[in-house]
């Protein structure tokens, strides 16, 4: 493994500190979230586009040390612990019976995201830390409780899965010692590859929408002539093409859907970096237009939007916010304005619903609370 990565937990601990990873009362989960549940933010005004803003929906609230949601689908609902292993649990939404508790090895930690479908779950864990670096992956049937590890597909050689729905995409390292994308389907493990760069390069941060993946390929790495680029690929098969870079060679994230991209850039030398400035372009020969400040490696695609994570900083505390796009629009929507001192873990997408939690550091106790938008 090439790059420092960190766990559910950690990443939480790193955003109550006010910073999201640039690198690379209690409750239980809630098996029907009412909607008239009013979360902690209020949602942005309509915008001259006419786009009805969605409502949020709480889906559980925890302790800032309690269970954390990784994601949410129609049958179940997936938490990890904030123990140092982050213990994953999936728990049927209906029944509320715990189906599957996944325990890390010894030295091992479970890493975000978890895969799932209505039958299976993939769960990553990793090992990054001594002289033996590893990644173990393993898909669990949802109706047994069964688990083996993930040895039909190429082995996970980054520990950054993207993931939409039933489909994921993944760094793996071929017989010629290539770094290659990987795009699989969880139902079936049929997998293919999408496009592979010689070492020392690698690729890395696979974003996956409903029709495309969108992936960094970092070539001549630990040298000055590093250079981190963005690529796209759509999901029904042919070559990866690249996003045209605004500035220079320092693309951070991004994801597309229906042509169209969201990006940012940040640079070694930049004073903030856990800030980026982003981009969007209407398809791969579009003029770049900026958008403004996001969070670093904030961006997601769910349905037919773009979504991404901004922060400001008002009489000293953090104020986050959620906007979307997608084509066709003139400019972002503001859809989710946090209040002072309450940060946003990264997004997830499941089902067209777009999951965060919100962690509230103004009162004590603290707390996070996870909720929900339909952004179809």
């Amino acid at each position: 493994m090439r790059r420092t990565t960190v766990a559910v937990g950690t990443v939480l601990v790193l955003l109550l500190a006010g910073c999201s990873s640039s690198t690379d009362g209690t409750s239980s989960p809630s098996s029907t979230p009412s909607p008239s549940q009013t979360p902690t933010g209020t949602p942005g005004p309509p915008t001259d586009s006419g786009t009805a803003v969605p409502a949020w929906t709480k889906v559980m609230r925890q302790p800032v040390d309690g269970l954390h949601l990784v994601t949410q689908q129609r049958k179940y609902v997936v938490t990890r612990a904030s123990d140092d292993a982050g213990i994953t649990t999936v728990t049927d939404r209906s029944s509320k019976k715990v189906v599957i508790r996944h325990t890390p090895a010894a030295g091992f930690v479970a890493q975000s995201p978890v895969v799932i479908d209505d039958h299976w779950a993939l769960i990553e864990d990793i090992r990054s830390d001594g002289p033996s670096p590893e990644i173990k992956v393993f898909r669990y049937d949802l109706t047994t409780g069964r688990s083996a590890e993930l040895s039909q597909l190429p082995k996970v050689s980054e520990p950054e899965i993207g993931a939409y729905d039933g489909t994921f995409a993944y760094s793996s390292t071929d017989a010629r010692n290539r770094s290659c994308l990987i795009v699989a389907d969880l139902a079936t493990l049929k997998g293919r590859t999408v496009t592979c760069v010689a070492d020392p390069g690698y690729v890395a941060d696979p974003v996956v929408s409903a029709d495309s993946v969108t992936f960094s390929e970092i070539t001549a790495p630990e040298t000055t002539r590093r250079c981190k680029r963005l690529l796209t690929a759509p999901l029904s098969g042919g070559p990866a093409q690249p996003v045209p870079a605004a500035t220079k060679c320092i693309q951070w994230s991004g994801a597309s859907v229906r042509g169209a991209t969201v990006w940012s850039e940040v640079g070694a030398t930049d004073a903030d970096q856990y800030q980026s400035k982003a981009y969007v372009r209407e398809s791969a020969d579009s003029p770049a237009r900026p958008i403004g400040t996001v969070v670093t490696d904030a961006i997601i695609a769910c349905g037919n939007w773009i979504l991404w994570e901004t922060r400001a900083v008002t009489g000293g505390d953090d104020v986050y916010q959620i906007n979307r796009w997608r084509p066709g629009l003139d400019k972002p929507q503001r859809i989710y304005a946090g209040k002072p001192g309450t940060a946003l873990t990264p997004m997830t997408c499941q089902d067209n619903t777009v999951y965060v939690e919100a962690a509230d550091l103004s009162g004590s106790p603290t707390y996070t609370e996870a909720i929900s938008a339909a952004v179809a």
